[in-house]
């Protein structure tokens, strides 16, 4: 029933969408021109809460940590080609999930007969991985081809790990110097705020609800980044403009105006990618339910609260604005 609830939703949409360029119906206006919501007020509010929750996402990722999977945790790793065509994952799933083998993931590469199994280590050092194995070749049969058995170690998982982490950092930092020299060193420091804001909660929600962290996951974070930034550099763009134009509008007041001039472009795209991710959590499978999972808390709560209730109202703390002399220019025109 959901299934269709969100087709329908889609189509919907697509069909408004189609009219309102033909003329047919006025172009859809989601956020009124005048809107004039003072959401820099509420930073008395949202500092304190993203402290908090920030606190509490540190604490539990020391205290209850992640869930890692089999590429940060070790394992074996079986690529096999069935014989007799396209391989059925739903039917291969079910088929070794009932083997009591702990966590096995599937994913399908190359030709549609190719598959790429991950089983998660097993207790009992390498006797236990070979009998892992086995009940894999015994369970499968001769139905499919064996390519390749690797185990992977606790050595090469911890250094799949470093390196995501080292990746994650370099983004950040390469993030931070590109904002310098885009703008200036204040709204750098904002957007790195941001960012480590989003990346810390969406690890907190990763400890909480226990679902897989991968590498599949270190790339959701990247994505997050990314999305967050891209959101956050077009109110900065706004806010900068408007810096410019107006020389004597008090800081509050210009960030509000800078964020009610971009509310309808942050709704529409929001609104997409949150329909795009949410046909991947529903129909997407098991195989990328980790990257979905974080993708939506990531992009679509913290993302867009970030953006409006943190990357913009710390610009009134990092003292942007408080140097600027002369007249106010014209008004701006409405985008």
């Amino acid at each position: 029933m959901t299934h269709w609830i969100i087709i329908a939703l889609a189509a919907f949409i697509v069909v408004l969408t189609v009219l309102s360029v033909l003329g047919v119906i006025p172009s859809l206006r989601i956020v009124p021109d005048d809107t004039k919501f003072d959401f820099i007020r509420f930073r008395r509010i949202s500092f304190p809460i993203s402290a908090l929750l920030s606190i509490v996402a540190i604490t539990l990722f020391f205290v209850h940590g992640l869930n890692f999977g089999i590429d940060f945790r070790g394992g074996t790793l079986i690529e096999i080609q069935n014989k007799s065509g396209p391989a059925d994952i739903s039917a291969l799933r079910s088929q070794l999930g009932a083997l009591g083998l702990g966590d096995i993931q599937l994913q399908q590469f190359g030709g549609p007969a190719d598959v790429l199994i991950r089983v998660a280590e097993q207790p009992g050092g390498d006797q236990a991985q070979q009998a892992a194995v086995q009940k894999v070749r015994q369970t499968l049969g001769d139905t499919v081809e064996y390519r390749r058995v690797e185990v992977v170690g606790p050595r090469v998982s911890s250094e799949l790990l470093a390196y995501g982490t080292i990746g994650l950092m370099l983004a950040i930092i390469a993030i931070l110097i590109y904002l310098w020299f885009r703008f200036e060193w204040q709204f750098a420091l904002g957007a790195m705020i941001a960012n480590v804001h989003d990346i810390v909660l969406t690890i907190g929600f990763m400890s909480v609800t226990q679902i897989d962290f991968d590498l599949t996951s270190i790339a959701a974070l990247l994505t997050i980044l990314g999305y967050s930034l891209n959101d956050t550099v077009v109110i900065y763009d706004r806010i900068r403009e408007m810096l410019r134009r107006y020389k004597k509008m008090p800081m509050p007041d210009l960030l509000n105006a800078s964020i009610n001039s971009t509310l309808s472009r942050s709704i529409i795209t929001h609104v997409t990618v949150t329909l795009a991710l949410l046909a991947l959590l529903l129909f997407g499978g098991k195989a990328i339910h980790s990257f979905t999972a974080t993708m939506m808390f990531g992009v679509v709560l913290v993302g867009t609260y970030t953006s409006i209730f943190i990357a913009s109202p710390v610009l009134i703390y990092l003292g942007v604005g408080s140097t600027r002399h002369g007249e106010d220019g014209p008004p701006a025109k409405k985008p």
